[in-house]
């Protein structure tokens, strides 16, 4: 079986420093806070080149404190892709705000377009996510932020070290949101996120709502939450990050490969821009029998994935804003999408496997 992902083969490629590091944070009693974490939050500032890095609990918990720390006008509009988890626009409407989701592009991207035709009086903000590691058109939605005085959220969950033009994405917009869920290509060994911002009022007012709004222990400017990323958790995360270009690289030259050497009419590989660097989280193609695809992979060994089944706005959670999407690409394409294998944990022979029964199919 070639798997879809493979954990504990990475662990056991850098098994002597992550043993290191999780012992060195136990030796130290530096489980909440501390020096792990403070060298996890520059490292990886640094390696974005942006000002401030705040570690939290999760990327969902993420996108909240971001939303949150921009003071959107309650029951405003937030601006959200259809394609993409739910975590996006579960954050918004956990902030006393509306969602109103908009059209991706043919790169499974927030489509410019459809956010200019759905921005109205009560729109305050626009969420960009950069799926599946393909970055979105940050210069034109920066460019519609500014003609319509709207902040920008980077939904950067899935796109560590993706860039446009040499710039990380997650330090375009206002505020960024990081998930270091397991499964992505920087990821920890439990839940973790990250809050991304250039702007010091911003990560000072976020500092303080993380740890119940105080400045210092027991002193409470405001009521805040708790949302944390442990020490155990950040030393995984530090040690991870001097591999993250490396792995980066072999996603590309895996994509690289998928591009050049599918050739099937009955698939339909993914399109992108020329002048962005993809962090190749997931390699999604479009195939019109999806589950017949699915289960002749499974007979052939190779486990697929589907991101997503349902586009957001087609789901029971979000009935109540009855808002037609019939017209939508990400609504009509939603049943067509697969995942294949894409990481470092494929050798040579095995993509040339997969290549080769996607071609048979």
């Amino acid at each position: 079986m070639i798997k879809f992902l493979d954990l504990k083969k990475q662990y056991l490629e850098i098994k002597e420093e992550i043993d290191k590091a999780i012992f060195d944070v136990i030796q130290n009693s530096a489980f909440v806070g501390g020096k792990y974490l403070e060298e996890f939050e520059n490292n990886f500032a640094k390696y974005l080149k942006t000002k401030h890095a705040i570690g939290v609990g999760n990327g969902t918990d993420a996108l909240e404190v971001a939303l949150w720390a921009l003071d959107l006008s309650k029951e405003s509009e937030v601006i959200v892709p259809a394609n993409t988890f739910i975590a996006t626009s579960e954050a918004v409407s956990r902030n006393n705000l509306k969602v109103r989701f908009v059209d991706c592009n043919k790169y499974y991207q927030i489509n410019t377009k459809s956010i200019e035709e759905h921005i109205n009086e009560n729109t305050s903000a626009i969420i960009a996510v950069h799926l599946y590691g393909h970055p979105a058109n940050m210069k034109k939605i920066l460019e519609i932020a500014k003609k319509y005085n709207l902040k920008v959220i980077e939904d950067s969950a899935q796109a560590h070290g993706a860039m446009i033009d040499n710039q990380k994405v997650g330090t375009f917009g206002d505020i960024a949101a990081f998930s270091f869920y397991p499964g992505k290509n920087l990821g920890a060994y439990g839940d973790a996120g990250a809050i991304v911002t250039n702007n010091d009022k911003l990560a000072e007012k976020i500092k303080k709502y993380i740890n119940h709004g105080r400045s210092e222990k027991y002193n409470h400017e405001f009521e805040g939450r708790n949302t944390r990323l442990d020490g155990i958790q950040a030393a995984i995360l530090n040690i991870k990050l001097k591999h993250l270009n490396k792995w980066l690289e072999k996603r590309n030259k895996i994509a690289k490969k998928y591009l050049n050497e599918i050739k099937n009419p009955k698939i339909k590989l993914p399109q992108v821009i020329e002048d962005i660097y993809h962090a190749w989280h997931l390699f999604v193609i479009k195939t019109e029998n999806r589950d017949e695809f699915i289960k002749y992979m499974q007979k052939k060994g190779i486990q697929t994935g589907i991101h997503y089944p349902i586009a957001l706005p087609k789901l029971k959670a979000y009935e109540y804003l009855n808002q037609d999407c019939k017209n939508f690409k990400a609504c009509k394409e939603d049943k067509y999408l697969v995942s294949i294998p894409i990481g470092e944990h494929l050798e040579d022979k095995k993509i040339d496997y997969i290549i080769k029964v996607i071609n048979n199919y």
